[in-house]
């Protein structure tokens, strides 16, 4: 058997959509992200949260990549640890003339 190398795997989601999060423990948000039937469990810092409400308010169309760690197996997906997120907002694509 060939000897395999470490690596990491990191874990990035797309979404368009602003998550209904609560409340949890020292002020951080928690939310549910569901990708093809597979829903990640996400905690994040009110700072880290507060790009996604900025984007909300500020943007007419925009995009967010969540990223973190692969966490532990859940019943229905898994928790994504040290997630961080990247907000993006989403211009038009402007028509091209012939």
């Amino acid at each position: 058997m060939v000897e395999p190398i470490s690596g990491r795997l990191e874990i990035t989601i797309k979404t368009s959509e602003f998550p209904k999060a609560e409340t949890v423990e020292n002020g951080h948000k928690h939310f549910t992200v569901d990708c093809d039937g597979r829903q990640f469990s996400v905690t994040v810092k009110p700072k880290v949260f507060k790009k996604l409400e900025e984007a909300q308010a500020n943007f007419p169309s925009w995009i967010a990549a969540i990223s973190g760690k692969l966490g532990e197996a859940t019943e229905t997906g898994f928790i994504l640890e040290q997630a961080a997120i990247q907000v993006f907002e989403r211009k038009p694509k402007e028509e091209v003339k012939s």
